[in-house]
């Protein structure tokens, strides 16, 4: 996939089919739609090409709401799409200059004169240009003017899958593992560096790696323990982490620790990504660190049976 994130560097492509949104978390509703591009690009012999938008419309038109959550960073969205295999990606840096731009000059000066769009597929209730005033009637009363084919994905279709964005958001911040990974289509992940800690869980066997905060925005699951696979250097190994204040030894920050099964080694300053399986328990406080080691051989026990290891 070749990502393009200045609009004068677009190459003149045959037959572009081309789907525009933001696609926070490439979500199983937001691949359906994807799907279909790759299919009509195939039936056309032509390319599919995706536009999306960053930073979040949202931190730009309402920078004063802090309590956004974005199921993916830039780097995330475009591994997902990479890897269902769109031809290129094309990156509009979203700015308030941007947001006033009119659906007629998105149309005429993003799809048609840079990009050269053959076919334009979108989802039942896509809104578009300043003011969200596009719309898929106004494509396709002007279809013709525009030279291009504008095909929608009927409500039916989306609704069927039932999913959004916010529904996953929700899911992830109650700990419902299971109903966000099922909405994804796939695990949820956050990749951080790990960085060094306070070493307490080495001192009741059970060491942990350390991640920094993932970017801002980015959700972090609800505070609790869960059973994870954890990647690094290309190598995925069982793990159970810790999301959390760390209520028994006091701890007054958020934490994000990472016990892996059956490591050993250094991982201080290394890439770390955690895809979550399912939560094991809520977060909570014990009589001193032989209840927490207890219960921690508790969970490792489960993590186990759960990831069949």
């Amino acid at each position: 996939m070749e990502v393009i994130r200045d609009i004068a560097d677009f190459p003149q492509l045959s037959f572009p089919v081309v789907t525009s949104g933001t696609f926070d978390g490439v979500h199983v509703g937001h691949q359906k739609i994807l799907r279909r591009v790759l299919e009509r690009a195939r039936q056309s012999g032509g390319q599919s090409v995706v536009i999306t938008y960053w930073p979040h419309p949202r931190l730009v038109l309402f920078p004063e709401d802090n309590d956004l959550q974005l199921l993916s960073t830039i780097d995330e969205r475009i591994e997902h799409l990479r890897s269902l295999g769109i031809d290129y990606l094309l990156i509009i840096p979203f700015t308030k200059e941007f947001s006033r731009t009119t659906s007629r000059s998105f149309i005429t000066d993003i799809l048609v004169r840079a990009i050269g769009t053959k076919v334009l597929i979108i989802g039942y209730d896509h809104r578009f240009g300043k003011n969200r005033e596009g719309s898929f009637e106004h494509l396709k009363a002007r279809a013709d003017q525009y030279g291009f084919e504008v095909e929608e994905i009927p409500r039916q279709d989306v609704d069927d899958v039932g999913v959004s964005s916010t529904k996953i958001r929700r899911a992830l911040e109650s700990g419902d593992i299971e109903t966000a990974n099922s909405y994804l289509g796939r695990h949820y992940s956050i990749t951080s560096t790990v960085e060094e800690g306070q070493k307490l869980g080495r001192t009741i066997g059970f060491p942990t790696a350390n991640m920094a905060m993932p970017p801002a925005h980015k959700l972090i699951p609800g505070h609790g323990v869960y059973a994870v696979w954890a990647v690094v250097q290309e190598q995925r190994y069982p793990a159970m982490m810790n999301i959390g204040l760390r209520p028994t030894v006091d701890g007054k920050q958020l934490t994000l620790e990472v016990h892996l099964l059956d490591f050993s080694g250094d991982l201080y300053g290394q890439t770390l990504t955690v895809a979550f399986v399912d939560q094991l328990r809520k977060e909570r406080k014990f009589e001193g660190l032989e209840g927490l080691q207890a219960q921690l051989e508790k969970d490792k026990e489960a993590t186990k049976q759960l990831l069949q290891v």
